[in-house]
């Protein structure tokens, strides 16, 4: 069976949530395990892609602080969804999937999750861009609907280092995160035959993190750099 590291973060800052995703992906060659990272917002804010304008992003949404993510993708409102993160490192075969294919599979994943928690839940057939940016105004091929709405969608970045794929998942009623995060693990433990490993984050990871958040994540600099 395959070991994967699981990581329970709770709440954080928008500058944290972003540094503690980076910082795995940093080290995630060392550490030799792929981690999925369970994690809150400690306030509302909005995340938006690597390479958007700063200044189109604040234009569309109200919400604040703004934080620019490592990955791509367009705007994602945070505070009463329920985010996570996978971390490959780089001889982990997902590492080279195609960006269609590591995007479908994690997909199929919070799919199966949901239908294990009684949701019937379907992978988007194509894309249905309705709102520039917005990242749930629409909806991109394969991310999850419910009810022809979409309720989960992700980003990606792959370098040497390894793959991070940050998803945000703005759940239907009537529907718990607790039961959805034990079952996200059921499915995998059963589908792919994975063990889980309860962990927590080494101190030169922390470390990283911390350095990361006040340097890079919060800083104007870095968020209004286009």
């Amino acid at each position: 069976m395959e070991e994967w590291l699981l990581l329970r973060s709770g709440a954080g800052s928008s500058a944290l949530n972003m540094a503690i995703d980076e910082a795995l992906l940093l080290h995630v060659a060392e550490l030799g395990y792929p981690v999925l990272r369970f994690y809150a917002w400690s306030e509302p804010a909005a995340s938006f892609g690597y390479f958007q304008r700063h200044a189109e992003v604040a234009a569309a949404t109200g919400l604040r602080p703004l934080v620019r993510r490592p990955t791509g993708g367009g705007i994602v409102p945070h505070g009463n969804d329920w985010t996570y993160s996978v971390v490959l490192p780089p001889n982990h075969f997902w590492h080279r999937l195609k960006a269609v294919e590591s995007y479908r599979r994690v997909h199929e994943w919070v799919q199966g999750a949901f239908a294990e928690t009684g949701v019937a839940a379907e992978l988007a057939s194509e894309a249905r861009r309705e709102v520039q940016g917005q990242c749930f105004a629409g909806a991109e091929q394969f991310d999850v609907l419910a009810n022809d709405r979409k309720i989960a969608g992700a980003a990606q970045r792959r370098t040497r280092d390894g793959l991070l794929i940050q998803g945000s998942v703005q759940p239907p009623q009537g529907v718990k995160r607790e039961p959805w995060e034990s079952a996200l693990c059921a499915w995998a433990a059963k589908q792919w035959k994975l063990r889980w490993r309860d962990w927590q984050v080494s101190r030169d990871i922390a470390t990283a993190a911390e350095r990361l958040a006040r340097g890079k994540y919060a800083s104007v600099g870095y968020n209004e750099r286009r």
